[in-house]
């Protein structure tokens, strides 16, 4: 299964970078309501862990909250291989938006 990273750096620390987090997916929800689906999350300690469907490629993943970054990993199904880059843009630019 191939695999994607993203890391975004802030300045705001890690307490500050959770809570912009926390309202996050909500507002993702509502932004791509036509793209996204049956996202579920689970927030452990700093780490949330995540799933999702988008154009019915499911999408699976953490989320680390760290002190200057926060470090996404995950997985794709084969069939989004040719997707990831699309993918990670948005993940990254989101975040980065979030962040900034």
């Amino acid at each position: 299964m191939p695999k994607f990273d993203v890391s975004v750096p802030h300045t705001l620390g890690q307490q500050a970078a959770r809570e912009r987090l926390h309202g996050f997916s909500e507002k993702l929800q509502q932004k791509y309501a036509d793209q996204l689906s049956g996202l579920e999350q689970s927030w452990e300690g700093d780490a949330l862990a995540f799933s999702f469907s988008t154009f019915g490629i499911g999408v699976s993943g953490t989320l680390e909250v760290r002190d200057e970054s926060i470090e996404v990993s995950g997985d794709l199904p084969f069939t989004a291989a040719m997707f990831k880059g699309k993918i990670v843009g948005a993940i990254q630019e989101q975040l980065t938006r979030l962040l900034g």
